[in-house]
């Protein structure tokens, strides 16, 4: 409806344009507003029983191994990931560097656990002879066993089959494990400007959506920080000792 409405609106303005109609009659028809959908994510016991399930045996299991470690420990877009070339991964200095939606680039960083998985990855192809030279390392990080390109449907798939090995009896899509990236580190703290650049948001308003799951360790944060918060009891017990002395 919300659709349909914008497309008279924008027809009738043409006709204000052409002269064809003095007023454009649907310029006060309000659309109905677009419910927010929250996205879709893992708990973090359920992101680390799928993690710890990765069988980083043969070619595929290290590719897929790294493939899901560097998914959750950068936050990558699905296409970022397939996207990256060999070259992209600094290992020393534990970053990936990033082209995002606008061509716009961003290093992100990128955990101790994603950096041992991709260094076996890399490690193994090296030996094989299938990452030297400087073609290589202008090439594509991740391929398929034919040598081409991965493609965001093979990662949807290695996603999938990770959750049933996992015994994981949810969907999840490779941008879910996004979703827990950013999800999980804004319920430890982080802040929500620092969540925005990694992810390469353009807006804030596109990270707070994260905020809207798990409302707890805001309220937590607010009530630990705010000068005028009610404090938590340990924390007034704490505050005066000698009281609890006279009682004893």
């Amino acid at each position: 409806m919300a659709r349909k409405i914008a497309a008279l609106r924008s027809f009738f303005s043409f006709l204000v344009t052409r002269g064809e109609i003095p007023g454009n009659p649907a310029i006060g028809v309000t659309a109905p507003r677009r419910s927010m959908r929250l996205p879709e994510f893992l708990p973090v016991d359920e992101m680390m029983d799928l993690l710890r399930s990765l069988s980083p045996e043969g070619e595929a299991g290290r590719r897929d191994a790294a493939i899901l470690e560097l998914l959750y420990s950068s936050g990558l877009r699905v296409g970022e990931l397939v996207s990256l070339r060999r070259k992209d991964v600094l290992l020393e200095e534990g970053t990936v560097r990033v082209l995002g939606k606008g061509r716009k680039e961003r290093i992100v960083p990128v955990g101790e656990k994603a950096l041992q998985a991709l260094s076996k990855y890399l490690a193994e192809g090296a030996r094989a002879g299938t990452r030297d030279g400087e073609e290589e390392w202008e090439g594509v990080l991740f391929r398929n066993l034919r040598g081409g390109a991965l493609s965001a449907r093979s990662v949807a798939r290695i996603l999938e089959k990770a959750l049933e090995r996992a015994g994981i009896g949810r969907h999840l899509s490779p941008h879910g494990i996004r979703h827990s990236f950013a999800t999980h580190l804004l319920e430890s703290g982080a802040d929500l400007r620092a969540i925005q650049e990694m992810l390469g948001h353009a807006s804030l308003s596109t990270t707070q959506r994260y905020a809207r799951v798990n409302v707890s360790h805001l309220v937590r944060v607010y009530e630990e920080s705010h000068p005028r918060a009610a404090k938590p009891a340990s924390s007034r017990k704490a505050a005066h000792p000698g009281r609890r002395r006279d009682r004893s």
